[in-house]
Order: structure tokens, then sequence, then C-alpha cells
């Protein structure tokens, strides 16, 4: 190994003994820090790959990726140390689709002494669809916290095929009655709607599905996927408040919300 990742390293691991006792700003900070620098690591390999497949020189190229690389994964180890200091980040990284990186973004952002209710926790993420952010006025929801959620729901897609990932299992079961409300044309209001207030390409595949009164498949996905995710929040505020504030949340988990006919009970709770 270099001597810049050997640096990095000695520096992480110093910094991660600490890390149980992170405040929240510096979870925040440590977490956007996390996704910029995998972002640009990506970048870097794919630009490695060209320039290798060009004949070109690409050691500088690979030193970054490698120190990238390193500094992402003690990130991820000291964020790993923040969210198990805390009893709702224990229960969160035990459900499939939810690691380090995520459980700390969600603990960081969310402070369940503020938030009341689950809702409170959804409109904070921007997973209010009542929400409209009007020219002029300030954003209602949290711009970080709602790129999380949406990496937590691309996180349980792709688990969702693995036994035991109970909200990639609730993903599954809600795409399909998505899919079958959908094809008995329970969103034909809503596809009239959005034919009438957007500009949707005619020649498009959207526009078909509007047309013929239906949603297109990406919106039934990410319907589904929206749902697995609320779901998922309200178990994380039910389980923040009984084990943390060691008290029952003050308005009953939003059932009527979530459209079911009975509670669902958080996984491990």
């Amino acid at each position: 190994m270099s001597a810049a990742p050997q640096a990095v390293q000695r520096l992480t691991r110093d910094l991660s003994n600490a890390a149980g006792e992170l405040g929240d700003d510096a979870a925040r900070f440590l977490v956007d820090t996390y996704y910029s620098i995998q972002e640009e690591r990506i970048r870097a390999n794919n630009q490695i790959r060209a320039l290798t497949e060009a004949g070109e020189p690409v050691d500088v190229l690979d030193w970054l990726a490698e120190n990238a690389h390193t500094l992402e994964k003690q990130i991820k180890r000291a964020l790993n140390r923040y969210a198990l200091s805390r009893p709702a980040g224990q229960w969160a990284m035990a459900q499939i689709g939810v690691g380090p990186v995520l459980a700390a973004g969600l603990l960081a952002h969310i402070d369940f002494k503020r938030a009341v209710t689950a809702g409170a926790v959804w409109r904070f993420a921007g997973l209010d669809p009542s929400q409209k952010w009007e020219k002029g006025q300030r954003r209602p929801w949290n711009a970080r916290l709602k790129v999380i959620a949406w990496k937590l729901g691309e996180s349980f897609v792709k688990q969702a095929g693995r036994e035991g990932c109970f909200y990639g299992h609730i993903y599954v079961e809600r795409k399909a009655l998505e899919q079958a409300k959908n094809e008995a044309g329970d969103y034909a209001d809503q596809a009239e709607h959005i034919l009438a207030t957007r500009k949707i390409g005619k020649t498009t595949d959207a526009y078909a599905h509007y047309a013929a009164g239906r949603l297109p498949p990406a919106q039934i996905h990410a319907r589904a996927k929206r749902y697995a995710v609320k779901l998922f929040l309200s178990h994380l505020h039910e389980i923040g408040w009984r084990r943390e504030l060691h008290k029952a949340p003050p308005v009953p988990y939003a059932v009527g919300a979530l459209q079911h006919a009975h509670r669902i009970e958080p996984p491990n709770g």
C-alpha cells in the first residue's frame, strides 16, 4: 500500500475511536463527504478504464482512486460506530438493505424529540405528496434527507430478492398491488390529470400509458418504493421513541396513511 493510503488509515483509525460520540452535525458532514468521495472515485475509475483502453498512463488516477476508496472505507467505519451508538441505529442496521451510511444519515437528520409523528418524518424527507414548493418560498423538506430516503428505497429494491429482506419484500408486494390497481383503471383520473397539466411527448411510452388511463411502469415502481421507505421510516420513528425516548409515540402508528387495514409491526421491534 502506498504512503498516502497509510496516512489516511492512521488518521481515520484515531477518529473512528471517538465516532460513537460524534454530534449530528459532524455525522451529517461525514455522510455528505462519503457520497461525494464515492462519486469522485466512480468517476476516476471510469476515466481509468477509458484511458487504459486508449493506451494512456493512469498511475496518478490509480493513486487517486486508491486513496478515495481507502477514505471511503474509513468514513464508513466511523459512521458505523456512530450508528451503533444509538438504539435506533442498531435496529436500523439489523434490517437487510440498511448499512451504516444510510443509518447514520437518517439518524443525523431525524430528531425524534421534534418529530412527534411518523408523518412529520415523511414531510421532512419530502415524502408527503401534498407538499408544494412554491416559487419564492423556502423548500418545505430537507433536501439531503430526501436523497438519503431515495437511496434507501433503491437499496430495498436491490435487496428485495434476499430472504429476510423485510422492506424489500414489502416493495415487491406493494408493486404487485399497484400494478393490479393500475391495470384495473384505478389511476385513470390521475393519468388524465397528468396529461392535462404536464407536457408529455406524444411519441413517448409514458404518453401511451397516460392516454390509455394508466400510470407508466416507472411511476408504479416509484410508488411501491416510496411505500416501503415510508413504512421503514414509520418503524424507525416508533423504535426511536420507544428505545431512545423510552415512551410510546404520542400519535398512533399511521395505519390509515399507509392504507393498511391492520398494523404492520416493526421487524425485531
